[in-house]
């Protein structure tokens, strides 16, 4: 059904964000990926969070590579920047942007193929220097748009739809991410929105790398008896290790906890994230204990998602580079040149 075009009309009743928009106003075209693809509720949620946060569409750049999840930009944002690049290219070209305008929110959609595979030198600079984005990898295992073959990230022992068996170690991204230095790495599944939302409003308003590596199942070939990346298996074997609520200065708080169980932590932003603790003894500030758990579960066959760790005091790729609050792309020419004195100045400090 690619040749329908949307809807343009919407219900005028329709509830309206802080900024006057619907939540229509942060889709993008109809989707083309099969039904009940789990990318699509990906998609939903990042228009939700988007929505709820009162981010103004025009604010915000997505970039994305190639494969079945790469696709999905056009999906949502459909009046925001957007930039689909070659096959594991997006981390560095999405990095060249933020060098040249801070003042952008970054959101890098990536799939397990294009990150774990071609692109996975490009995820682990990206991680390492600390870009200002969120990076979210759509993760189903399999190579979706050339039929199903396993993808790096697809479990050793799970068999494909054809019956053969995967020999080869999985690479987690998430268990990378956290030794590669991200500020904020999170583990969340598709099929449940009411956690993952919450994870993407939490990336977006962190001001430093922040990952998200999403259970996504592919329908059309990992969705079997035998797949660890399944519907049934992931909802089976999932064990979230805390429930994230994000709120930003001028929502009211009306959540109630119970004494005890919540672990707070208040970004440079002024927003704060809010950890309802299901683990009793997870600290989601310990990066080291963020990589312990992550195998222990590994190692019992289990799935542990959510917040997996957070430093709410990171420095990003400007911080490093220590470039000015002025974004690159609006200095003028005297700014950017300043001339023979200045120049010479500068080598004088190389000598």
């Amino acid at each position: 059904m690619t040749y329908l075009t949307k809807p343009k009309l919407h219900h005028p009743e329709l509830p309206k964000n802080k900024l006057g928009f619907t939540r229509r106003d942060y889709e993008g075209t109809v989707s083309t990926l099969c039904a009940g693809c789990g990318h699509d509720s990906i998609t939903g949620a990042i228009i939700q969070a988007c929505f709820e946060l009162d981010i103004a569409p025009h604010r915000v750049a997505k970039l994305s590579g190639i494969g079945c999840s790469s696709k999905t930009p056009t999906y949502f944002l459909g009046q925001s920047h957007g930039f689909n690049t070659v096959h594991g290219r997006m981390p560095s070209v999405l990095t060249g942007a933020n060098a040249a305008n801070r003042d952008l929110i970054y959101l890098g959609v990536s799939g397990d193929g294009d990150s774990a595979s071609i692109g996975l030198g490009q995820f682990a600079h990206v991680m390492r220097r600390g870009v200002n984005m969120t990076y979210i990898v759509e993760n189903n295992g399999v190579y979706g748009l050339t039929k199903g073959q396993f993808s790096a990230t697809a479990d050793r022992g799970s068999k494909s739809k054809r019956g053969a068996l995967n020999a080869d170690e999985s690479i987690d991204l998430a268990l990378l991410a956290l030794q590669l230095g991200a500020t904020y790495v999170a583990r969340s599944f598709s099929g449940d929105k009411a956690q993952l939302v919450p994870l993407i409003k939490g990336a977006l308003t962190h001001p430093g790398a922040a990952f998200i590596d999403v259970l996504s199942p592919c329908v059309a070939f990992n969705n079997h008896e035998g797949s660890t990346k399944s519907y049934d298996y992931v909802r089976e074997h999932n064990e979230a290790v805390n429930a994230l609520d994000v709120i930003t200065m001028h929502r009211e708080i009306t959540t109630q906890y119970d004494a005890g169980t919540v672990q707070e932590v208040k970004q440079h932003d002024g927003s704060v994230l809010r950890l309802r603790k299901i683990d009793a003894g997870y600290d989601a500030s310990n990066r080291i204990t963020a990589m312990n758990f992550v195998q222990e579960r590994y190692a019992r066959g289990e799935i542990a998602t959510g917040l997996l760790y957070l430093n709410a005091h990171p420095r990003d790729l400007h911080d490093s580079l220590n470039t000015v609050a002025t974004p690159l792309n609006q200095l003028n020419e005297r700014e950017l040149c300043p001339g023979n004195a200045a120049l010479e100045k500068f080598n004088t400090l190389l000598r």
